[in-house]
């Protein structure tokens, strides 16, 4: 056990983060993404909701600052609703743990999956909130 870091963040998940350089992109994605097949790396993180893995992960990384928002959500297909206090719950983690961040990106759906495809990992969680999916591009860590 190490001090600081929470027990959300498993061992494989820290050596993931540690693996991932400036520009890679991580998505935390809701139980319902289909993320052992759209990921080149899928991870588990079923005890948790995203917001908590997005609280948990924030101190540990830094945000990329260049090439547009480093955060994308997936925007609903038409005809779907959204719960706003979710993207209103990661906005108030990024103002907490990652000022200055800029507003979230939102992607088409299937723009998104193509993302995640691309992505370093995907981590998937236990949520099972709609459209709860975020994806982070990381930045370079200040020295």
């Amino acid at each position: 056990m190490l001090k600081g870091i929470s027990p959300l963040l498993s061992p494989r998940l820290l050596a993931t983060l540690c693996r991932m350089g400036h520009g890679d992109e991580i998505v935390l994605a809701d139980a319902h993404l289909p993320a052992h097949s759209h990921a080149r790396l899928a991870l588990r993180a079923d005890g948790c909701t995203v917001e908590t893995l997005l609280r948990a992960l924030l101190p540990l990384f830094e945000l990329d600052s260049y090439d547009g928002p480093p955060a994308a959500l997936m925007a609903p297909v038409a005809g779907d609703a959204t719960d706003p206090a979710i993207e209103l719950a990661y906005r108030q983690a990024l103002d907490e743990l990652a000022p200055g961040a800029p507003d979230f990106a939102h992607l088409e759906r299937g723009a998104f999956y193509e993302r995640a495809r691309g992505a370093f990992a995907v981590v998937q969680t236990g949520d099972t909130t709609p459209y709860g999916n975020l994806l982070l591009r990381k930045g370079v860590t200040p020295s």
